[in-house]
């Protein structure tokens, strides 16, 4: 008996105090604002990357391996006496492969190699290249060029500034429309870009004239995501 009467007066008492207590409240969602930001910087190039191959035909093997050989031998032989390093020459491919008649059957052979070439000095590169493809006569091939910025990263953390900049202004934009201040940052994300490397391609010359080369300016940009706290 006496144990039921402590249940009931405890059960009593957890009720009393649950009503006392009053609803529970809800935490307030943490008021925010995310906002994208964008920043360029543009820079001059200092390289360019020339895709060059040579291409010969022969009624055997060892003939069409000859003249793709001697032909990318005469260009490897200009692009070093032109001032080209001999690191920053790269043999990228070479290869064998059989032509045939309309019967289906071998009547000959076709050797190709490629070379991919860092020319740094600019000015001077639209000579370089003409003469290259010059020296490596009929069998020589200039599949395309690029011109890049070897090292961009001064360029980037400019460009990653800017970024955060332009996110910033965008922030204390919205937040004032919506009658707040901006608190701290809670969230940034780098947003890594993506583009292509804009060049001239499929140039094929067989003069000792200079093809024109243009360096321009190529853009580096970046991203940032950000969120802030919005303060009342």
């Amino acid at each position: 008996m006496l144990i039921s009467r402590v249940a009931a007066s405890v059960a009593a008492l957890t009720t009393l105090v649950a009503l006392n207590a009053g609803p529970a409240v809800a935490a307030s969602p943490r008021e925010s604002v995310t906002v994208t930001g964008s920043g360029a910087v543009y820079v001059e190039p200092d390289l360019l990357i020339a895709d060059f191959a040579s291409e010969a035909a022969g009624a055997t093997v060892d003939e069409a391996l000859a003249g793709a050989t001697a032909s990318a031998t005469r260009m490897r032989d200009t692009l070093v006496r032109g001032g080209t390093a001999a690191a920053d020459l790269q043999t990228s491919y070479a290869e064998v492969s059989a032509r045939r008649d309309d019967k289906g059957e071998v009547n000959g052979y076709t050797a190709t190699q490629g070379l991919n070439v860092k020319i740094r000095n600019l000015p001077d590169a639209g000579k370089l290249l003409a003469e290259t493809v010059a020296a490596g006569g009929d069998a020589a091939r200039l599949n395309g060029v690029s011109l890049v910025i070897e090292n961009d990263k001064a360029q980037q953390a400019e460009a990653r500034r800017k970024a955060f900049d332009d996110a910033r202004a965008k922030a204390v934009l919205y937040a004032g429309e919506a009658d707040r201040k901006l608190g701290r940052v809670i969230r940034v994300s780098d947003v890594i870009p993506t583009e292509g490397e804009p060049g001239l391609s499929n140039q094929k010359a067989y003069s000792d004239a200079a093809l024109p080369i243009e360096p321009g300016r190529k853009q580096v940009t970046a991203s940032v995501i950000v969120e802030w706290v919005m303060l009342p």
